[in-house]
């Protein structure tokens, strides 16, 4: 993989009502028209879902763009609910990679996870209300600090 090709994304587990699926489409054929061809996603609930499904879905008209699933641990969807679990192992199917630790939870597993993605890409599309302690606002901190072009989708 060549990282000046590769976007990252990172964000909260809890979207709102208003978010944006058509921006967030948007966002990735943007990055596709301008070369970026492997899209890393983390594989938890909630964004990364909804960026998962659409990068499934920009696939379908770009069969050279790869989707890669970053997982903090093995079993990480032990206590979704059987509908999430099902979305989730689609998506793992479908992905193109998944690098998935032979580790179950450990302190620090997420952020590892996180530090990874952005370590593998020059762009970041994150959807981050600022907050600051949170997941997504390490990794947030960590792109900027690493000199990743990000694009956040939250907007209120």
């Amino acid at each position: 993989m060549d990282r000046s090709k590769a976007c990252c994304f990172t964000g909260h587990r809890d979207i709102g009502p208003d978010f944006n699926k058509d921006l967030l489409s948007r966002g990735v054929s943007y990055l596709i028209n301008r070369g970026v061809d492997t899209f890393i996603v983390g594989g938890a609930l909630g964004f990364d879902t909804l960026v998962a499904q659409a990068v499934l879905e920009a696939k379908r008209e770009n069969p050279n763009i790869k989707l890669w699933v970053f997982t903090p641990c093995q079993n990480q969807d032990a206590s979704w609910s059987p509908s999430d679990k099902k979305i989730y192992k689609d998506i793992l199917s479908r992905a193109d990679y998944v690098d998935m630790p032979n580790t179950g939870y450990y302190a620090g597993c997420m952020k590892d996870r996180n530090y990874k993605m952005v370590d593998n890409a020059s762009f970041c599309i994150c959807y981050y209300d600022g907050t600051f302690k949170s997941g997504t606002g390490q990794t947030y901190r960590y792109a900027q600090k690493c000199g990743l072009t990000i694009y956040n989708l939250y907007n209120r």
